[in-house]
């Protein structure tokens, strides 16, 4: 009879997880900072977690626009409520979501704004990713943002760049505090 019960649990078991029972629902908590375009810090009952937005990227550290997406991201989040709508964690062990506050997703509102790319790579949700790339197309269209640009260069290409040529750029405190300005 144990057997049995121990089957039945394993067969539930699989099912609740074949049909994303296991996976996480949406949460709220509050944007306490903003650590750049894409990386925020939420608090939720006195936890702190760090939020990696889904399916886009924006301009790295020392990459142009790079302030101006932390900048926007942190007008339109910190301090406010968010909806976080887990999709999965990274490899650095943030959890990689959907955030929406007062109705408005910062993902899409970022690539809106030519702040931030559809990132293909690691977006693969739809109908929602195809919607980011629509976006990406109209604010590329409309030049806003880093689509004023001649050639914007995605920050996934902008590192390899970094990494290949051996750039660091400037790291005194000088020149952080001037690319915080």
């Amino acid at each position: 009879m144990t057997r049995f019960f121990y089957t039945l649990f394993c067969v539930a078991l699989s099912f609740c997880i074949a049909s994303g029972a296991g996976h996480a629902a949406a949460w709220e908590g509050k944007v306490v900072k903003v650590i750049d375009g894409d990386s925020l810090k939420v608090q939720r009952r006195g936890k702190l977690y760090e939020i990696r937005l889904y399916g886009i990227d924006t301009p790295e550290y020392r990459q142009p626009y790079s302030n101006k997406a932390k900048q926007f991201t942190r007008r339109l989040a910190l301090g406010e409520m968010a909806r976080v709508e887990e999709k999965d964690i990274d490899h650095y062990g943030r959890i990689v979501a959907l955030v929406t506050i007062r109705g408005k997703m910062v993902n899409r509102e970022l690539v809106r704004e030519g702040l931030a790319w559809y990132y293909p790579k690691y977006c693969r949700a739809q109908p929602l990713c195809g919607e980011l790339r629509q976006q990406e197309e109209k604010a590329k269209k409309q030049r806003r943002g880093f689509w004023r640009d001649s050639n914007p260069i995605p920050p996934w290409q902008w590192k390899r760049q970094q990494k290949s040529s051996g750039s660091k750029g400037k790291t005194g405190w000088y020149y952080r505090l001037l690319d915080r300005l």
